[in-house]
């Protein structure tokens, strides 16, 4: 959670962390809200201002809540590439699984944002080995040309998504999901997983995929 002081009261929003956790600078990804209570006034700060920052992390987007298996997607709509950032940057990810497919989908190329950061960590001083055996990046866009084109819950019901990844098509027994993004996407993607047997894990029950649940029902 982070936030402004407004009006003597601590106005706060979920984010999530772009940056890896080993890294000392706090990154955030957000759109600018004209009108939104907390990014109109987040948008106009400027090299030392106060910004409020919870040290209590929160929500329900969490790799630990998944059973093991070999394959795991990370979907995400617009902002929602933000953990999913921090998350390919973390090596314990690429222990756990043979490939990590992190597919972004947005409306127009402009907004796939991060896409030059994404393909050098192939050469990341460290992790670069690790990715460049493993993480596979599939960006889409829905409404001009580009080398992927679709929505991501169409191009995962026609198979394409699969075939162009060079992966089988997602089973119980070997694949996980992380997804983050609108309420309308998120519901479209769990409909799906949903279809094909998986279960949504919980802090109580691991499972096939995880959500931020706690942000979606508010």
């Amino acid at each position: 959670m982070i936030g402004l002081q407004d009006e003597g009261k601590p106005l706060m929003r979920a984010y999530s962390l772009v940056n890896p956790h080993y890294e000392d600078e706090l990154e955030f990804y957000s759109i600018k809200v004209p009108n939104g209570p907390l990014t109109s006034k987040l948008q106009h700060i400027k090299v030392g201002d106060s910004v409020l920052v919870n040290s209590k992390p929160t929500g329900t987007l969490v790799a630990d809540y998944l059973l093991p298996g070999k394959h795991l997607y990370l979907l995400g709509t617009g902002t929602g590439l933000a953990p999913f950032l921090s998350l390919i940057r973390d090596p314990e990810i690429y222990e756990r699984y043979e490939k990590i497919v992190l597919v972004h989908g947005c409306r127009f190329v402009a907004d796939l944002s991060y896409q030059q950061e994404i393909k050098a960590l192939a050469e990341h001083e460290y992790l670069g080995e690790l990715i460049r055996d493993k993480l596979i990046y599939y960006p889409t866009v829905t409404r001009e040309a580009f080398e992927h084109t679709g929505r991501i819950s169409t191009l995962m019901n026609n198979g394409k998504l699969f075939s162009d990844i060079g992966l089988p098509q997602p089973s119980v027994g070997d694949d996980r999901f992380m997804l983050c993004g609108s309420p309308a996407m998120l519901d479209d993607l769990v409909a799906i997983l949903q279809d094909w047997g998986l279960d949504e894990a919980t802090t109580k029950h691991p499972g096939h995929y995880a959500i931020e649940r706690a942000f979606v029902e508010k």
